[in-house]
């Protein structure tokens, strides 16, 4: 790991350790939004509403695009999302970056590789609502190209939702320990299982 990564993804998990606040918990129901978001380097507007009409979604929001924990995160969904789709479920990312950035990342083979989409929520309003709280930028950290990061981080946490709208399971990188790539595997083993018709 080179000096710059090693530092991003320190002051990441620094920051990240931070308690979130009354993070909603499964039987919520889930807040509508729409929000801008980015598909293969393509804007357009994601709405929950209408993904919910399809099946299930899964609702993961991140720190920052081209930082370590993240990008080994959007790499990971995209590899895998062709067995979400399998299982019917919609994939949408959330972090504060701004939608020219995503733009990039949306894109980029080595991350999103344009199979899913990542949504801007550069005031954290979106991730307030799911009682997520937005992190103040860090002055002067840089991502792994070496350019300056400006916006706040919204912590580590994915929400699966049912297509009723209700929240079915909440991880979080600070209460339940868990790695960036595990929030992949465990949202794919819920709407598996959903999909086969069992409680998770």
């Amino acid at each position: 790991m080179n000096k710059r990564l090693a530092v991003v993804t320190g002051v990441v998990a620094a920051a990240l350790a931070l308690p979130a606040f009354a993070m909603l918990q499964a039987g919520a129901t889930a807040p509508d939004f729409t929000a801008t978001a980015s598909q293969a380097g393509k804007n357009f507007t994601f709405s929950l509403k209408d993904a919910l009409k399809k099946g299930p979604v899964v609702v993961y929001f991140y720190p920052a695009a081209y930082t370590g924990g993240c990008d080994l995160e959007a790499h990971t969904f995209a590899t895998q999302k062709d067995k979400f789709d399998a299982a019917g479920a919609t994939i949408i990312g959330v972090s504060a970056d701004s939608i020219q950035r995503l733009n990039s990342f949306s894109s980029d083979p080595d991350f999103c590789a344009g199979k899913f989409s990542v949504a801007s929520d550069p005031d954290g309003k979106i991730a307030a609502e799911y009682g997520l709280k937005l992190i103040p930028p860090q002055p002067g950290l840089k991502d792994v190209r070496g350019q300056t990061i400006t916006h706040g981080f919204i912590p580590r946490t994915t929400f699966v939702i049912g297509k009723d709208g209700k929240i079915v399971s909440a991880l979080s990188s600070d209460e339940d320990h868990i790695k960036p790539d595990q929030h992949v595997t465990k949202a794919l083993a819920m709407v598996q299982q959903m999909q086969a018709g069992k409680s998770p």
